[in-house]
């Protein structure tokens, strides 16, 4: 009882520190564990994802926009192809913007000091942003906290571009079914 009151008072002060904002180097069982500071990455990936939900606001509005031009023009669920075209640019947008997102993401790590190089960030940035998780690049306890975080941001951004897609591909379809009922009602070479 009296070991394990203490492993219970080790834990106390472990958590103590743990939620007091980092993970102080401590060694359990022959496992050494190192500072993982919480408060500051959690700050400049709040800050990372609100700039990239901005950021990713941005195509959501120009295919708002590309969307009623066409339907405008009378050209939503008109062909096949213009709806093609249509869909195809909304991913193009959507890539752009999660691309700008990666890049974002690439910056705050050189920031914090973790690459020197934008190229070894911005690829470490990709891996952690589609949640690919090579784990050939790991960043230093300190700012270890940024690689999660930003593929939480890269998960919620990937499903509003899904969300997108499909209510594009939504709206396509509506327009070529409402098309087709028009054309049964007074076929066009009548």
């Amino acid at each position: 009882m009296r070991g394990s009151s203490r492993y219970i008072a080790e834990f106390a002060a472990v958590l103590a520190q743990y939620t007091a904002g980092s993970f102080f180097a401590r060694s359990f069982g022959g496992v050494t564990h190192h500072r993982v500071d919480i408060l500051v990455p959690l700050l400049l990936s709040t800050i990372s994802f609100v700039c990239s939900a901005v950021i990713h606001a941005l195509p959501l509005g120009a295919t708002v926009n590309l969307i009623r031009r066409e339907r405008s023009r009378g050209r939503v669920g008109a062909s096949f192809w213009i709806d093609v075209g249509i869909v195809v640019r909304t991913i193009f947008y959507a890539t752009i913007a999660h691309l700008v997102e990666v890049a974002l993401w690439a910056v705050l790590f050189v920031f914090c000091g973790e690459f020197q190089d934008f190229g070894n960030a911005y690829y470490h940035s990709a891996v952690n942003y589609t949640t690919l998780g090579y784990g050939d690049i790991i960043m230093s306890p300190r700012w270890a906290l940024l690689g999660p975080l930003e593929a939480a941001s890269g998960m919620l951004l990937f499903g509003v571009t899904a969300a997108m897609v499909f209510a594009v591909i939504q709206k396509l379809i509506e327009a070529r079914v409402t098309n087709l009922k028009d054309w049964d009602e007074k076929p066009p070479f009548q």
